[in-house]
């Protein structure tokens, strides 16, 4: 006779050195009861299963799976769950600074500080960008650049789509040689960790503003260039016969597992089976 195995509460907090201001918790909760109380900053997050009830702004709310759930600042609210499996759910905490950076870079100058009328949201879509964006953080190598960068679309298309106000996008053009720059740049440093804010500064752009553009002359954003330079170079490593490992190194990659990834994902094989054909072709 089979015995069904109890779902266990678990909750795990993480931070990053390169994003100040951000933490990441996922977590399963089957009897947590959170007391009524506010964050300093905002918290948003995906419920992956169950259902999270909470008090807040006056109502009280049901966030079931593939919702979001969304607090400002400030605002008390509690949390329990709404059905006996509780909730399992992965959270974003930010403070505030960052939001205001992407509205401000988004409009192009300071404006106010984002606020969200609901604290659940039915967004399929960005629900979908925040839950990959949180799982590629947590368990994933992810470099600096994809990082911030994947890191302010979010967060853009968070206040484009659900502020209480409007914050109309910064009009944009070619920018022709802004994006020359960029690229020279992302060739020339390829192998290291490059910052999307060290970009923008060679572009003469703001970070948000440089996406845009780049995106729109190359067809990439600036980290799936930096990936496709590394796994093009990696090539070259390959076929020299340099180990897949220290050609994962050389060309910027954390390790061989991340080359791995990006390869695959550009070539449709992985670099060890790119390194078996150029052997044999070779003989």
């Amino acid at each position: 006779m089979k015995r069904t195995q109890k779902k266990r509460e678990y909750a795990a907090i993480k931070q990053f050195s390169a994003l100040p201001g951000l933490t990441l918790m996922q977590a399963t909760y089957i009897t947590q009861n959170f007391t009524r109380h506010s964050h300093d900053g905002f918290a948003f997050g995906v419920i992956e299963k169950g259902a999270l009830e909470f008090s807040y702004r006056g109502e009280t709310l049901i966030a079931p799976p593939g919702s979001i759930n969304l607090v400002n600042p400030g605002e008390p609210h509690d949390g329990h769950p709404a059905t006996e499996e509780g909730w399992t759910y992965r959270m974003f905490y930010f403070d505030t600074g960052l939001f205001q950076q992407a509205a401000d870079l988004m409009s192009g100058k300071s404006v106010s500080l984002p606020f969200f009328q609901d604290g659940v949201i039915s967004d399929t879509e960005l629900a979908a960008e925040i839950r990959s964006f949180h799982l590629s953080l947590s368990v994933e190598t992810v470099g600096r650049l994809e990082m911030e960068s994947r890191l302010m679309h979010m967060l853009v298309r968070f206040i484009s789509r659900h502020a209480d106000m409007s914050y109309p996008l910064l009009k944009t053009g070619r920018e022709h040689p802004a994006v020359l720059a960029a690229k020279r740049m992302i060739e020339d440093l390829s192998h290291q960790d490059i910052s999307l804010a060290g970009l923008a500064a060679e572009s003469g752009l703001s970070p948000f503003h440089l996406i845009r553009v780049f995106k729109t002359e190359t067809g990439l954003t600036p980290h799936r260039y930096l990936s496709q330079v590394r796994v093009r170079r990696a090539e070259q490593l390959i076929r020299r016969g340099i180990d897949l490992a220290e050609t994962a190194c050389e060309v910027g990659f954390a390790d061989q597992s991340h080359l791995n990834r990006h390869f695959k994902g550009i070539t449709g094989i992985t670099p060890g089976v790119y390194r078996n054909f150029v052997q044999d072709a070779a003989c």
